[in-house]
Order: structure tokens, then C-alpha cells, then sequence
């Protein structure tokens, strides 16, 4: 069965505990880290029961699973659907898309989201992130069932994005690593060997003011975990509490422009002149964020049997 970790702070303290219905059951160790946890309480985890469930959930604030000293790696354009509407063709993706954010912006799946007064298309982007259990520092070959040999478990991720940044300045780090631009969690769940089977049944959904934009399975990530972990291992080392968001679904707030706009794009427009209309199109479009919009993300199984929990964050700013 998952088990839902939770990182909270409760009388001034931030501890680690696994929630059982809406209380909580402190793990009786200290972590400072999301790494300590999961190298020194992860087991202590799995042998939590309900009896121990001692706080209520509500009477807790939920910080972020994944602390600020952790890596956050990110997969671009991973899904086909998402491809498609950024004006691409999934068959000639031939190359895993990686880059990172900073982990300054990690915060919670309830803290507020600040649009930066320069920032006017904000969009929103939710992913399932990977979490590590042990150190990957050497190329390996891992296969599709070894992920609980290297995975700790799962949680949500919004990678949430200045589209304006992004784009036009080519800067995905810029566009995406703003404070407050990753909301994560509420909860990192940890999955045995038979449950990681089961990651392609992850169902996907983010709604803003409650209306659905994104909607989609995991299954359908064009590299999957295991091919990214055994790429990523040949590049740089991951440790334990790492965090790996695996790309995002169709219904984002960006859409590629109309073919006859992609042509003027590329045979008449200047390079500055393409991103000014790209903008002045973004600013009419309704689908970014605004001060006041709240997103709700959520990733689950249809049955219910893993449910990585919901957030909510609101968009604050001018």
C-alpha cells in the first residue's frame, strides 16, 4: 500500500510523518533534509500504522516533501500531446529534453504563487516528479523494473513558467526558476516494486478557478523514467531526495501560433518583431494566470489505490 510522507511544521518544529486519513503519525527521528529522510526514516515510514496517527492533518502547516538543497531536474516537451501544441511532431522528438530549476523556488502545495511585476504570461505546467532513493553517481542501464531499486517514491510538481522569459530569451532556467515558481507535493509517496508498475496509470489534472485545462495519463511520457535515470546517470551524479519532473501533458496556457503565422515567423519577422507579437497575442490570450486565479493539481490512479494528493496555490502579483 503507498504510504504518504508528509513534511510539516507543528509547534514551531518541522518534522516527518505519514499521514493515515486526516491525522498524521509523527516518525519519531528528526530529518533535516528530504535526503536524511530518505536515507535514515524511510523504513521507519513504511512500518508507520494509523494507531500512531496522534495530529490532526489540519491542525499542521505542509511544507514542500523535497527541501531546498535538493537538485530539481526537468524533462522538456515529454508528452506527444504537448508537442502537438507547441507546433511540433512527436515522431521527430528524437532527444530527451533536460535542464534545470533553481530549488529556490521549491514551495509548498499550498503556498502562493508571485507573478513578477515584468511577467505577463504566466502559465502553469503539471508533472509527476521522481524522487530518489540512493546515489546515482555512474552510467548505469536501468530497466523498466528497477525503478524501486532506485526511486524512493513519487509527488506533484507544477512547473510553473514565465512564458514571456522563457521563449523569447530562449532561458528556460530564467522563465521557470523564479522564488515561488515550483509548488510541490502536498506529499511524497513512496510506491514498493509493485506499485511502481503502475506509474503509467497516474492520472494527471490541473484546474484553474475549477475548470479543467490539463488532463492526461503518465503512460503517455514520450521517455519514460527509466530511460531518463539511465540517460541522466551518464551526465552528473543524483543522491538521495533528488527531484526529477518528468514533463507536462497538452492544455497549457501557450499554443504555437497558425501556420500562416509560423511562416511570417520565420520569412518575414525579425528576430525582435516575432517575440513582440508573440507577446502582444499572449497578452489577449485568457488562459494565463492572473493575480487571484487559483490552481488546483492533482495526480491519482482512476481507483483511487495511489493518490498523490491536491494542490492548491493562488496567483499573487500585479
Amino acid at each position: 500500500m503507498p504510504v504518504q510522507v508528509a513534511h510539516y511544521m507543528h509547534d514551531g518544529e518541522a518534522r516527518w510523518g505519514v499521514v493515515h486519513g486526516r491525522r498524521i503519525a509523527p516518525l519519531p527521528q528528526r530529518h533535516a533534509s528530504t535526503a536524511a529522510f530518505v536515507e535514515d526514516g524511510i523504513d521507519q515510514a513504511w512500518r508507520s500504522t494509523p494507531a500512531e496517527a496522534s495530529i490532526p492533518l489540519d491542525a499542521v502547516t505542509l511544507l514542500s516533501p523535497i527541501t531546498r538543497d535538493r537538485l530539481f531536474v526537468c524533462q522538456g516537451i515529454n508528452y506527444a500531446s504537448h508537442v502537438r501544441e507547441s507546433g511540433m511532431d512527436p515522431a521527430r522528438i528524437g532527444f530527451n529534453t533536460l535542464f534545470t530549476k533553481a530549488s529556490s523556488c521549491m514551495v509548498s502545495a499550498f503556498a502562493d504563487v508571485e507573478r513578477p511585476r515584468h511577467v505577463r504570461l504566466l502559465d502553469y505546467e503539471i508533472e509527476l516528479g521522481l524522487v530518489l532513493r540512493r546515489p546515482l553517481t555512474s552510467a548505469a542501464t536501468i530497466g523498466e523494473d528497477d525503478l524501486s531499486d532506485w526511486l524512493a517514491g513519487v509527488t506533484i510538481v507544477n512547473d510553473v513558467s514565465a512564458r514571456d522569459v522563457q521563449l523569447p530569451q530562449a532561458q528556460f532556467y530564467k522563465g521557470k526558476s523564479y522564488r515561488t515558481f515550483g509548488p510541490i507535493g502536498p506529499y511524497l509517496v513512496l510506491l514498493n516494486k509493485a506499485e511502481w508498475q503502475r506509474w503509467p496509470e497516474l492520472r494527471m489534472q490541473l484546474h484553474v478557478n475549477r475548470k479543467l485545462r490539463q488532463n492526461a495519463y503518465c503512460g503517455d511520457m514520450i521517455f519514460k523514467p527509466h530511460q531518463t535515470l539511465s540517460e541522466i546517470s551518464a551526465l552528473h551524479d543524483l543522491h538521495p531526495g533528488d527531484l526529477i519532473a518528468t514533463g507536462t501533458p497538452a492544455g497549457c496556457a501557450a499554443r504555437a501560433p497558425g501556420k500562416l503565422a509560423m511562416w511570417m515567423f520565420r520569412h518575414v519577422l525579425s528576430e525582435r518583431d516575432k517575440w513582440q507579437l508573440f507577446i502582444k497575442k499572449g497578452m489577449a490570450n485568457p488562459a494565463y494566470l492572473q493575480p487571484g486565479d487559483i490552481m488546483h493539481a492533482s495526480i491519482r490512479t482512476d481507483d483511487g489505490a495511489i493518490d498523490l494528493g491536491e494542490q492548491a496555490n493562488k496567483i499573487r502579483g500585479t
